[in-house]
């Protein structure tokens, strides 16, 4: 296989990508904020029979190699497709089980389904399941995971993963093979104190300010959550704001260091010996700044952004690569 089609089909966004398997080069892409979830509504709203629910969503994939034939000039038919993200959920066209783990770095162990190309959609497809351990699960950023670890020379032993998020994932990998995950909803937690919440009178984003390398506040809520209950701390935000210790922007960025601190302060106390960040998100440099407000920076890499982006495509075909054979 010279080149193949890679969908990264997330609950709020779609990516198709035409590439090139040597040194996976990107040929050409189609992107939409149409995800799973849209779609899956979409799908409840056409009332029509389960099995026209693989169809269903196969129409809206080929529409968009449509769109890539048209970018290049010429004709897909017959390429394989490989299919990573929500796709493999009850939200998507195909519900595969979630993999158990241990699951090996090279794609051993997870799961896949595979639809034969036919006349309605000329085009193989293997679509990825998720992983889970015995009490919490991913779906998208193991396919990522097995993908960065090309950039570790392939061998990875006691070694801790952090997806940043809404849904922070920390993944854990021992002698090659994946052996945990923790989620923490530190992104939709700032979401709800910060727009939902009484807090919201106390705090303004303002990106023009906001310099996560140098906020002291940022800081001062990393250190704040290290020692501090949050159901408790969480209300300084408030009496940060009344007592005119912090300006609201300030306050933003406290209430930021304060979830962030939270979510990594175990690992003050954790034996592991390498912390990897994987980038890719703006999330990336306020992480950064609390594992060192930590004093963790000297077990920490950062994984760049432009491999962790391309980690999908090389997670797929390794996977792919690692079912066929």
């Amino acid at each position: 296989m010279k080149e193949f089609l890679s969908c990264d089909w997330g609950t709020s966004s779609f990516r198709l990508r035409l590439v090139n398997v040597s040194g996976f080069q990107i040929l050409a892409e189609e992107t939409d904020s149409n995800g799973i979830a849209v779609t899956f509504a979409l799908w409840k709203q056409s009332d029509r029979p389960e099995d026209e629910r693989i169809p269903f969503y196969l129409d809206i994939i080929n529409k968009y190699i449509v769109k890539i034939e048209s970018k290049t000039g010429r004709s897909l038919s017959g390429m394989q497709v490989i299919i990573s993200g929500m796709a493999s959920s009850t939200m998507g066209f195909v519900d595969i089980p979630y993999s158990e783990l241990p699951v090996g770095i090279n794609g051993t162990n997870i799961g896949t389904h595979s639809i034969p190309a036919n006349r309605h959609f000329e085009h193989d497809v293997m679509v990825i399941s998720g992983m889970r351990s015995d009490d919490d699960v991913v779906r998208g950023e193991e396919t990522q995971l097995i993908g960065c670890i090309d950039w570790l020379n392939g061998q990875v032993d006691d070694e801790l993963f952090i997806f940043p998020g809404t849904h922070s994932k920390h993944i854990s990998v021992s002698n090659n093979q994946i052996t945990g995950i923790k989620t923490y909803m530190t992104g939709e937690f700032f979401e709800l104190l910060s727009q939902k919440s009484v807090l919201r009178l106390s705090v303004e984003n303002n990106y023009a300010e906001d310099n996560t390398q140098t906020s002291n506040s940022f800081k001062l809520g990393v250190n704040d959550a290290i020692a501090a209950n949050l159901l408790n701390v969480a209300f300084k935000v408030r009496t940060n704001n009344l007592l005119n210790k912090l300006s609201k922007e300030e306050n933003y960025n406290y209430l930021s260091g304060l979830l962030i601190g939270t979510e990594l302060k175990e690992l003050k106390t954790s034996l592991v010996k390498k912390i990897t960040l994987v980038g890719g998100s703006h999330l990336g440099e306020y992480y950064k700044c609390a594992l060192k407000e930590l004093g963790l920076l000297s077990r920490m890499r950062e994984i760049n952004v432009t491999w962790t982006d391309e980690a999908v495509i090389r997670g797929q075909y390794k996977i792919y690569k690692t079912v066929i054979q």
